[in-house]
């Protein structure tokens, strides 16, 4: 008989726990995982999935206000229905959770429904029953936080915001970050009058400073309001809505508040304190390459471990931790450095490897070469919104560093540049690609002359 119930018991089922399960059960191990809200996690739930469909509905309002120039007549304007939008999104989320149920079915998995609690090194307990492992994988996520101000039970969190009953026609986001950035833009594209504030001077901290401030601009053409190097003060209930005081005297009526500042791990109440498993300075678990916290039989990736929130870094850990522990040949460390990213505001930010700032700091000398354009699209439109291309170049090696977009559908371009600067691609590599005519893309490989050096 087996020593324990299982090989692996895995607590969380979003994208880092149900790919972990998967794929550790694929290798014939013995698989359960628990789950007390939903499959699919905040990526599927209550982040990158339905954060994109309203992304995806935000933009209508501006392709409405283009088509005019390309012969378009839209006789009556157009109305937006929160509710079909809500909605619609619930039913897709409802799919794809149940495809998620089904993949675990599929690959052997035991689902079991609650939250579970680490009893020790091998034993977890779920709704009154306990199951042993010889190792347990914490990929619980993270949750969202409001920062305490007086009247901060107004505010809403990042996962409430999807499913409000009515439209708010006045909506203020505080942060400055993805969430917020992104929101901002959803909810200003959907019609509200929106209001961004953030305490720092500039929001979309670690990215490149010349992102940054064509962002910045972009999005205040759109018309959100930015209001930086401020802060809540406190919030007041009135017969209007929502009165926000804001640190520099400043007061705003608002009908829904969003704090987007930010998640934290969502370890509460799992039992590992009783472990006395080592954190990370910012309270994440503290894990090594492969994956093991300080007790090396109950493991830990994705959010709770400090790294890049980011979908496909929980999924890539997934099956790096599968192979350290359910294999023969154990792979290599992953590889941190060139992940690319994209930030969903408008316009799309897409980014990958150094920024300006970094590659000073890191190299001798570096060139920088920029196009920033009105993209043909908007040359019949009568849309002012510009974009921005972005290439951070060694001056020794003339290795690209970094590639930065700011435009539409940036995300969808920045992930072939990605595999050209993971690769360690030259300038003269990217001046060797033929551009693709006519495109905004095309910029990338067409900057021959360096913006500065």
């Amino acid at each position: 008989m087996a020593e324990y119930d299982y090989d692996l018991f895995v607590i969380g089922a979003g994208s880092g726990g149900v790919r972990a399960a998967r794929t550790a059960a694929a290798t014939g191990a013995r698989v359960a995982i628990a789950e007390d809200r939903y499959l699919g996690g905040t990526c599927v739930n209550v982040g990158c999935v339905p954060k994109k469909l309203y992304s995806y509905a935000a933009h209508f309002h501006e392709a409405f206000d283009d088509s005019a120039g390309f012969g378009w007549e839209i006789g009556e304007s157009p109305r937006f229905n929160w509710a079909t939008l809500r909605d619609n999104k619930i039913e897709e989320i409802k799919r794809l959770n149940g495809i998620y149920g089904r993949l675990l079915d599929g690959a052997g998995v035991r689902l079991i429904n609650g939250r579970a609690k680490v009893v020790d090194e091998h034993r977890v307990e779920v709704a009154g029953e306990t199951f042993s492992a010889e190792k347990i994988l914490v990929a619980v996520g993270g949750w969202p936080w409001v920062p305490d101000f007086p009247g901060n039970e107004h505010a809403l969190d990042s996962n409430q915001i999807f499913d409000l009953d009515t439209f708010p026609k006045r909506f203020l986001v505080l942060g400055g970050g993805y969430i917020a950035v992104e929101f901002a833009s959803i909810f200003n594209g959907l019609g509200s009058d929106t209001h961004l504030v953030y305490r720092g001077e500039l929001f979309l901290r670690g990215f490149d400073h010349e992102v940054r401030e064509f962002t910045r601009d972009e999005m205040a053409k759109k018309g959100v309001n930015l209001h930086f190097e401020t802060n809540i003060e406190y919030v007041e209930k009135t017969d209007n809505g929502l009165c926000v005081t804001l640190t520099n005297g400043e007061t705003l009526e608002v009908d829904a508040i969003l704090a987007a500042t930010g998640r934290r791990p969502h370890l509460q109440g799992l039992g590992l304190d009783r472990l006395d498993i080592a954190l990370n300075p910012d309270g994440t678990l503290k894990v090594n390459e492969r994956y093991e916290t300080s007790v090396a039989s109950i493991l830990a990736l994705g959010d709770v471990t400090g790294g890049p929130e980011l979908t496909p870094v929980a999924l890539a850990e997934a099956m790096h931790m599968v192979q350290h522990h359910f294999s023969e040949t154990p792979p290599r460390a992953l590889d941190y450095r060139n992940i690319a990213t994209a930030v969903f505001c408008h316009p799309n930010i897409g980014t990958v490897g150094l920024s300006e700032e970094q590659a000073r700091a890191e190299f001798d000398a570096i060139c920088i070469y920029t196009a920033d354009f009105r993209p043909m699209k908007h040359t019949l439109s009568g849309s002012d919104e510009r974009c921005l291309m972005k290439l951070v170049v060694d001056d020794a090696s003339d290795r690209v560093l970094g590639a930065h977009i700011v435009g539409e559908e940036a995300g969808e371009v920045i992930q072939g540049i990605a595999i050209a600067v993971r690769a360690g691609l030259t300038k003269a590599d990217f001046d060797a690609t033929v551009g693709i005519h006519p495109t905004g893309a095309e910029e990338l490989v067409t900057m021959r002359t360096p913006t500065r050096s």
